[in-house]
């Protein structure tokens, strides 16, 4: 066996003390670690009874593959609930609705009606997913409530985008975040369900990443209140918008492409049955996922018309990503030789002033 890092979706500021989320690189990334174990299920059993070996290969097989069906209709369900829960936390943007009140007037101060119907919408979303998951085997409800959160987020951002609020763009971010995050795990989901779990959401995932987002707020807010003009240019967050749609769709396009080799945890054993990725958007970037995070993560702050936290994303982006594809193309080029080298001269890697690394057979 031969180590193969993946490449790492994990932001550049959320630390290297834990399991980076990845996408695949040109690489197909490593099946998890269950599967590995499949290659080493039959044994010789000597002399004794090659039929019998076979009669129990055989049996183990048809219990491999029942239990795999049972485990993706099981994913099934789960994307399924993620969905449901994601709609029913977003149909919050409808309660302005059923009070014939302009959509902003919810968030930003419609009165003792207003609240009223707030809380009894959270409060009936909280019982509808008790309710539906509450009892449900294989963790659904931790599922459900994650995803109805993200869909609340996305609901309250659509309230503020659809408005005349200043806190319009804040809305545009809060859509862009919420989605992101949640379009990870469906993705995920439908895409390779036998590498699905909690952290698919990408929620929570180190305190680096959590203080680089609170940042970015804290900054919008601050600004926006010392010169709220600054907050208002809106060609410049909508320039910051299409970075952002740009970037999420080019990772989506990247788990897609790999279809069920994608696997948000690096895998450090390499299988016979990888292969070298060139395809789709593996065509057009040799790090399509180290591309779409690197524009969505900067997207978001000129979104937010955020100076201080774009260049600090931009430098520190671009650091991580030019070390962590160095790094990765040695182990490429270990693994597949020329025909990576090939590759590598034939395609960009997407990131501005990042040529990978230098190295010839």
């Amino acid at each position: 066996m031969v180590t193969c890092p993946t490449e790492a979706d994990t932001p550049p500021w959320a630390g290297f003390n834990k399991s980076r989320e990845v996408s695949p690189p040109s690489c197909a990334e490593m099946p998890e670690s269950a599967p590995r174990l499949r290659g080493v299920v039959s044994r010789e059993l000597g002399g004794r009874g090659l039929a019998r070996a076979g009669l129990g290969s055989g049996r183990r097989s048809i219990m491999a593959g029942a239990e795999g069906k049972a485990g993706v209709g099981r994913r099934g369900r789960e994307a399924r609930t993620s969905l449901t829960a994601f709609v029913l936390g977003s149909s919050v943007a409808a309660v302005p609705l059923l009070l014939s009140a302009p959509p902003p007037a919810l968030l930003s101060g419609l009165g003792f009606q207003g609240r009223a119907a707030l809380a009894l919408h959270v409060a009936g979303v909280n019982a509808a997913l008790l309710l539906a998951w509450g009892r449900a085997p294989g963790g659904m409800y931790q599922i459900a409530i994650r995803a109805c959160f993200l869909g609340f987020a996305f609901g309250c951002g659509l309230l503020l985008s659809f408005g005349q609020s200043t806190w319009k763009h804040f809305g545009w971010y809060m859509c862009s975040l919420s989605f992101f995050h949640y379009s990870e795990y469906l993705v995920t989901a439908v895409n390779n369900p036998r590498s699905l779990s909690l952290d698919s959401f990408l929620i929570n995932h180190s305190f680096e990443y959590n203080l680089a987002a609170v940042s970015s707020w804290v900054e919008f807010t601050v600004e926006k209140f010392i010169c709220p003009e600054m907050k208002q240019i809106t060609w410049l967050s909508s320039a910051g918008l299409l970075m952002v749609v740009f970037g999420d769709c080019l990772r989506k396009a990247a788990m897609l492409t790999a279809g069920s080799n994608f696997n948000h945890i690096v895998q450090n054993e390499k299988s016979e049955t990888h292969t070298l990725v060139t395809r789709g958007v593996y065509g057009w970037f040799r790090h399509p996922s180290y591309v779409g995070w690197f524009y969505w993560s900067i997207g978001t702050q000129v979104l937010l018309c955020n100076p201080i936290c774009m260049v600090g994303y931009t430098l520190a982006s671009w650091r991580f990503f030019r070390e962590r594809i160095e790094e990765e193309e040695m182990t490429l080029i270990h693994f597949f030789g020329e025909e990576y080298l090939a590759y590598k001269r034939r395609v960009p890697t997407g990131l501005p002033f990042i040529r990978g690394v230098k190295a010839e057979l």
